[in-house]
C-alpha cells in the first residue's frame, strides 16, 4: 500500500511541477494572480450577498443556497486542515515558485476551490447553460492555486468535490425544504 501511495504522490508532484513551472510567464502570471481571488472569501461572500440583496424569486433562493453552501462547506475544510496538516507544496518541493507572502496554513483541501464550486453549483443547477462559463471559471481558480505553488492537485480535487457536494445539497435543501 505504501508503494502505491508513494507512486500517487510522485505523480501528483510531477503534475504540480508541470503547472507551477510556468510561473514566470508574464501573461499567465497576470491571469492566474488575478483570477485566484474569485475563489477568495471577499469575492465569494460579497457576490452572494449582493445577489441575495438585489435579486428576487428563484435567483435570490439560489443565492441563498450558494451562501449556505459557502458557509457549510468550510466546516469540513477547517476540520480537514486540522486533522490532515499537509504542508503546502512550496514548503516541501524544491524549486517551487510562489508569490511574495504565500499562505502559511495547511494545504488540504483548497479553500478557494471549495468556495468557488460551492457558489457556482447552485446556479448551474438552476440554469444548466451557465455551466459553459462557470465550470471553466471554477477550474481556472483551482488551477491557479497549483500554478501559484499553494496547493497540490489533490487539494484542488478535494475542494471541487466538497464545494460541488455542498452546493448541490444546499440547492436542493433550500428549494425543496
Amino acid at each position: 500500500m505504501t508503494k502505491l501511495l508513494q507512486t500517487c504522490y510522485d505523480f501528483e508532484c510531477r503534475l504540480f511541477q508541470g503547472v507551477n513551472r510556468h510561473f514566470d510567464k508574464k501573461y499567465l502570471n497576470l491571469f492566474f494572480r488575478n483570477l485566484t481571488h474569485i475563489g477568495g472569501a471577499m469575492f465569494t461572500i460579497v457576490t452572494v450577498l449582493l445577489l441575495i440583496i438585489f435579486s428576487s424569486n428563484q435567483t435570490r433562493l439560489t443565492a441563498i443556497s450558494s451562501a449556505l453552501a459557502l458557509t457549510l462547506s468550510h466546516i469540513p475544510v477547517s476540520i480537514a486542515k486540522r486533522l490532515y496538516p499537509r504542508k503546502r507544496p512550496y514548503l516541501i518541493l524544491d524549486k517551487t515558485k510562489v508569490p511574495t507572502n504565500p499562505l502559511q496554513d495547511h494545504s488540504f483541501p483548497s479553500g478557494h476551490t471549495t468556495a468557488i464550486f460551492s457558489v457556482i453549483i447552485p446556479f448551474i443547477i438552476l440554469v444548466p447553460t451557465l455551466s459553459f462559463a462557470l465550470i471553466p471559471l471554477a477550474l481556472f481558480v483551482g488551477i491557479s492555486r497549483i500554478y501559484l505553488g499553494l496547493h497540490y492537485p489533490s487539494d484542488v480535487i478535494a475542494g471541487m468535490i466538497l464545494g460541488s457536494t455542498f452546493g448541490s445539497l444546499c440547492f436542493y435543501l433550500v428549494n425543496n425544504g
